[in-house]
């Protein structure tokens, strides 16, 4: 999570220039919310401030980890968000969920309440915009549905927005076929990890897990598991790109598998009717496979509030790599069915897909686009350039359509994206 925290504005003063000489951000201390969250507020100077509030959804945290704001996710370097923000004129504002692990509701009841906070302190701001990665993301997508009177517009990236319930039985899945493959590797049961492996679970992939797995004896059994568990990889960098993808599913299937029941009510994943293949013998394969059914407790639970709907009253901006590790791309194509279903596909829902590797893995200029591209659906640009560098076939058109239809000064033409904001 920490390469979208960066990047997200770290040039956007490329295209979006702030006034030279303008003050550096100052951020009130950190204060505490009545959940438990810790929340930061950072502003620009008074004469610079455009009455526009940015919030950042922070990205997933392991369950068991402190609750804190994830410095990792704002910071890189010298460079850090909330100055980037506040020096384009906005107010920025984020906190830390008032838990780790599966924080979804948490995280939205949070950021409601954060909103008031900020309110009460600094003025409600003109418009209120909300930018989420991975688990923000998903918070960031519901939020703006639910919620079109508080967020004009909002920007999810690399979020679990198309079905939450499919991203659950994803790691579930990547777990049961590796005991499979990989036979007592990992002890005790698959479904339900004991407490001291999960605590030295690091020290035991490292030592035990990965030597295993990535030993060249094993690479056929390897190459099976890849291919029925669906694991995105690099074709340009193989393993180096596996060992990515074989590390961060057995970490959510084994680090947080516990938390994710607990906060649901009940187990979640259910693989008793899956039909699994890719493998040599798919017979042998699921007759052998270990099967769990999940509690209807937390199948509601997963239906009722972390479902999205595509129903968009504002604007959403969506973000993806095609061969996301963590969360995988085709949550974009079931969110598109959902804004296609409502009507709001390209008029309200615009996604960008990356072709790359790598959970979150954007360049500065790409996700800079992102944040563009929701201003300019909430008709707050005054005229943008150089889009043609960005888009491509379809996705051009169909802004260059949204762009005469608002009557924004655009010019296709240009190698560098460049927009000017309405003050």
């Amino acid at each position: 999570m920490r390469r979208l925290g960066i990047c997200l504005f770290a040039v956007a003063t490329i295209a979006l220039t702030p006034t030279p000489g303008r003050a550096d951000s100052t951020c009130d201390p950190d204060g505490v919310q009545d959940s438990g969250s810790k929340y930061r507020i950072c502003m620009p100077a008074a004469s610079d401030y455009n009455n526009r509030l940015v919030i950042w959804a922070h990205g997933f945290q392991d369950a068991g980890t402190p609750v804190q704001i994830p410095e990792d996710q704002l910071c890189f370097s010298d460079v850090c968000l909330p100055d980037l923000v506040n020096s384009l004129g906005f107010a920025f504002a984020t906190n830390s969920y008032s838990k780790t692990g599966l924080a979804v509701l948490e995280g939205q009841a949070d950021i409601l309440d954060l909103v008031q906070i900020f309110a009460s302190k600094k003025g409600m701001p003109e418009r209120i915009y909300l930018v989420g990665a991975s688990e923000g993301g998903l918070i960031t997508a519901l939020s703006v549905e639910q919620y079109p009177q508080v967020f004009a517009a909002g920007v999810a990236a690399c979020g679990p927005i198309g079905d939450f319930r499919r991203q659950i039985d994803y790691f579930g899945d990547g777990r049961a076929t590796f005991n499979y493959f990989f036979p007592g590797v990992i002890p005790g049961d698959p479904f339900e990890p004991d407490p001291e492996t999960v605590a030295g679970w690091l020290q035991h992939y490292e030592d035990v897990v990965k030597p295993i797995v990535f030993d060249p004896a094993k690479r056929h059994q390897l190459d099976q598991w890849v291919r029925v568990a669906k694991l995105p990889f690099d074709p340009a960098n193989y393993l180096g790109s596996l060992e990515i993808s074989v590390r961060d599913m057995l970490r959510y299937s084994v680090v947080n598998l516990n938390d994710a029941a607990e906060t649901l009510g009940g187990f979640p994943f259910d693989n008793k009717r899956r039909w699994y293949t890719g493998s040599d013998s798919d017979f042998f394969l699921n007759l052998f496979v270990p099967r769990k059914s999940a509690d209807p407790a937390a199948l509601t639970e997963m239906e009722t509030f972390y479902r999205t709907t595509g129903a968009l009253v504002r604007p959403l901006v969506t973000m993806h790599t095609l061969k996301d590790q963590q969360i995988p791309y085709w949550h974009e194509q079931f969110y598109a069915l959902k804004t296609l279903a409502s009507g709001t596909f390209l008029t309200r829902h615009f996604n960008i897909p990356i072709d790359r590797f790598e959970h979150c893995n954007f360049t500065s200029d790409e996700a800079l686009f992102s944040f563009v591209v929701m201003l300019f659906y909430d008709g707050v640009l005054v005229d943008v350039s150089g889009v043609s560098s960005m888009l491509r076939g379809p996705a051009l058109a169909a802004f260059e359509q949204r762009a005469l239809a608002m009557r924004l000064p655009y010019r296709r033409g240009g190698d560098v994206l460049s927009v000017r904001i309405r003050r």
